[in-house]
């Protein structure tokens, strides 16, 4: 099987072996064999987050499919819901919001595993997985222990985590988080999204609402998968949005999005370099192409090779530099190649 069968990207050579994991046990099992062994592992979720090489992997794969969910909840102290690594995020959202659980409404639509959340700190229209973690349990395969890793102690960050920081070392099993209860959603912090329900930054909305417009404007960037969307055949946004020093923010040009964060930096919008300086939507070619409804996303038309979708992000990265002196870092796990 190729790889390219197990990605949203669809794109991806073929793995020495595909092991699928659908109980803990056997994921457990299939790490440790590879780690004794000295063979190369590649641990796949919902495949929505990688870019594969053409020539594949000279690796084990091992597929997360996991599932399970245990609530505890009471009036007073909310929900603790703890996820299996394997669950397909969308639909512990989609739960979420049935059951009163506050605090992800706004992540729908999302693609791929909920192990992978925290990994990336998964976040989209003012919210972010860190702000209902509260623990992760994954296997150490350095001290081969698996270990409950307490948020404060996950060192999150903007796309960001000690997961991420170290990916050949952890092994996500199972996250748990802490929700209130309740219909309103969590205070909306995201303008487009404040402009669609019809209310005010920091004010709430009911969670179902607040679902539905995440999703539809999701939709409308062509980021909630179909498989006959080609604009959707792709890794999500590709590139993280910059976090500038306040002279490089400085130097930005009028009309350049800006946000102060907390530490002083300046966070800038990737999509918005991008197309300023000349690689607007659709921009490619025939096989690969920026998504026709959101400059961020890199395509694969449904005749693309890997090289042809890194030589595109190549183009615009450097276009990029070039226009503003902004070097973009891609958000996706590449595998097996390089940009």
């Amino acid at each position: 099987m190729d790889l390219a069968d197990l990605t949203t990207l669809r794109l991806g050579g073929p793995a020495r072996s595909i092991i699928e994991a659908t109980t803990e046990e056997h994921l457990l099992e299939a790490v440790r064999i590879a780690d004794e062994a000295g063979d190369p592992l590649l641990v796949v979720g919902g495949g929505s987050n990688l870019v594969v090489a053409d020539a594949g992997v000279d690796a084990t794969v091992v597929r997360v499919l996991t599932r399970g969910v245990r609530v505890d909840a009471d009036a007073c102290s909310g929900a603790m819901v703890t996820v299996a690594a394997g669950e397909p995020w969308d639909e512990v959202v989609a739960r979420a919001v049935t059951e009163g659980w506050v605090g992800v409404e706004a992540l729908s639509g999302i693609p791929g595993s909920t192990g992978a959340t925290p990994i990336q700190n998964v976040g989209a229209y003012g919210q972010e997985v860190s702000q209902t973690v509260a623990t992760v349990r994954a296997y150490d395969r350095f001290d081969r222990k698996i270990r409950t890793i307490h948020a404060v102690d996950c060192g999150f960050g903007y796309r960001h985590s000690r997961f991420k920081a170290e990916p050949h070392r952890w092994v996500v099993l199972t996250a748990a988080f802490q929700f209130a209860l309740g219909e309103l959603g969590a205070p909306v912090a995201y303008a487009e999204l404040a402009r669609t329900l019809g209310v005010e930054i920091g004010q709430r909305a009911p969670a179902k609402e607040v679902r539905e417009a995440v999703l539809a404007l999701r939709r409308g960037k062509g980021m909630v998968l179909d498989p006959a969307d080609h604009d959707t055949w792709s890794a999500g946004s590709f590139f993280t949005n910059p976090l500038l020093g306040p002279e490089q923010a400085a130097a930005l040009p009028e009309g350049a999005p800006r946000f102060t964060q907390p530490d002083g930096s300046v966070k800038t919008s990737a999509a918005w370099l991008i197309d300023h300086a000349g690689f607007g939507k659709g921009y490619g070619t025939p096989s690969v192409a920026l998504s026709t409804k959101h400059a961020l996303a890199l395509t694969n038309r449904g005749n693309g090779t890997t090289e042809q979708l890194l030589a595109l992000a190549r183009e615009v990265r450097d276009g990029v530099r070039a226009a503003y002196g902004i070097t973009l870092v891609n958000e996706p796990v590449l595998v097996g190649c390089a940009l």
